[in-house]
């Protein structure tokens, strides 16, 4: 791999230096380096490590390119007419895949609502959370009969946390993961953590050949629900056994502490999808029964009691959050939550004061993937119409810059720096530090290298 040297940068708050990439990795920093070989001007901008999104779903993301999203609906008769406009651009019998709904848009829908939304077209509606399909009868009709697992509700139209069987069904070829790719390098991503429970070795093999194509040039951490085994050729890195609660259907706490013992067996930590106060309850009961081993984590931490913060410092669990829905979804939070219950939302100031492990992602395609809205969201803690949320837990804008800094193998533990002999996973923004996180923006990002190879630069670079 050829040499490059990126000059005229601020390193960790100070000006003026080069640095020097070779062989994927950074050779050298300091004042006026020897040139050896081609050249880039910092402008005096900020180089920084590429950011991590430590929780994602890469396939997800990649399909919302082809789905109809329903950002800004707010009523039934918005829905109805965003479902419209998208049908008639449909020829008759296509698929609609319908992104984004939550029951204060239009209700809880039934199959009939689905049916009068959608007439003369196959409609499949994903509730906001990810967890629930809801299809009209068109589209029942096309996934045919036979067995389905549980949460599979024919009568109603409802299929929940079965998406594999549904693709299945369904017969869809997996989206371009290019987009993906190049969307997170313009926003100074060079590394992911894939958090999808249903990866199997079949998704790590389509994620796998993305990056060794380049079309996803991010370096990847996969999660699975089941075993699964990391490529000789370092195309992906096994993390976490991912263990997903679902609040109406808890697991008991001898198969919890089965699914830890599993993990276990296997080499690997745990991560534990926690959005309610009752899932972080048995989470930490299954902790304290089976023991942590660092780097074991709670994904989400959306609702932390005050007693829970405790709980969490003394088993060692790391939190793996998500400040920006307080900015996509602060003020359906003001308008739904207890005010009394508003500072248990995705908390981070008190996590970190209390010696927590903490880090960031986006859950896109949940939430937006470009991580500078959750930078700015930890720091402001306002919501789109900008009324704030839990402003005890605004953090200050060197500390939500770095809850996206961390080596994905070790999220709130292990920082990235710049400095020799580190990965050349680099981020090079317009301005000093301190400049650009005033405005924290994706249009700081001037240049975005992988193992020393620019993956994304910038047009006014």
């Amino acid at each position: 791999m050829s040499a490059l040297t990126v000059r005229n940068v601020e390193v960790e708050g100070q000006a003026g230096l080069d640095v020097a990439l070779a062989d994927g990795r950074i050779a050298a920093v300091g004042p006026r380096l020897p040139r050896a070989g081609p050249e880039i001007d910092g402008q005096g901008g900020a180089l920084i490590p590429g950011l991590c999104d430590h929780h994602i779903h890469l396939f997800g993301l990649a399909a919302q390119a082809e789905s109809v999203t329903l950002e800004g609906v707010a009523t039934p008769q918005a829905l109805a007419a965003r479902i419209a406009a998208a049908a008639a651009a449909r020829p008759d019998g296509a698929w609609l895949r319908v992104l984004g709904y939550h029951e204060s848009q239009a209700g809880d829908l039934t199959r009939a609502d689905l049916d009068r939304l959608a007439p003369r077209h196959r409609l499949r509606i994903q509730h906001q959370t990810g967890s629930l399909w809801m299809l009209n009868s068109l589209a029942l009709e096309s996934l045919g009969d036979g067995d389905a697992p549980p949460g599979v509700d024919r009568e109603a139209g409802r299929v929940w946390r079965a998406d594999a069987w549904l693709r299945h069904r369904i017969g869809a070829e997996p989206p371009a993961l290019a987009p993906v790719g190049a969307r997170l390098a313009a926003c100074g991503v060079t590394a992911v953590t894939d958090a999808s429970v249903t990866t199997d070795a079949d998704a790590a093999r389509r994620l796998a050949d993305a990056h060794r194509g380049g079309a996803l040039p991010q370096r990847l951490t996969l999660m699975s629900g089941g075993p699964l085994a990391a490529p000789a050729d370092g195309a992906f890195r096994v993390g976490p056994r991912k263990v997903l609660l679902d609040d109406h259907a808890l697991i008991d706490l001898d198969d919890f502490t089965a699914r830890i013992a599993g993990a276990r067996a296997e080499g690997r930590r745990v991560a534990v999808h926690c959005v309610t106060a009752a899932e972080l309850a048995l989470t930490l009961a299954a902790f304290a029964v089976a023991g942590v081993e660092p780097g074991d984590r709670v994904e989400h931490g959306s609702v932390i009691p005050p007693a829970a913060v405790a709980e969490l410092k003394a088993l060692g669990l790391t939190v793996v959050t998500q400040p920006a829905f307080i900015r996509e979804r602060g003020d359906r939070y003001l308008a739904q939550v207890a005010p009394e219950d508003l500072p248990d939302l995705y908390r981070c100031a008190s996590l970190m004061a209390a010696g927590l492990p903490v880090a960031a992602s986006s859950d896109a395609p949940y939430a937006t993937a470009d991580p500078w809205v959750g930078i700015a969201a930890a720091v402001d803690r306002l919501s789109a119409g900008g009324r704030q949320v839990g402003a005890g837990e605004a953090l200050s804008p060197a500390a939500a810059l770095g809850l996206y800094l961390d080596d994905p193998a070790g999220p709130g533990r292990h920082r990235r720096r710049v400095v020799p002999g580190a990965p050349a996973d680099l981020c090079l923004l317009d301005a000093p530090l301190h400049e650009a996180l005033r405005e924290p923006s994706q249009d700081r990002v001037r240049l975005t290298l992988v193992a020393g190879a620019v993956v994304h630069a910038a047009a006014r670079a």
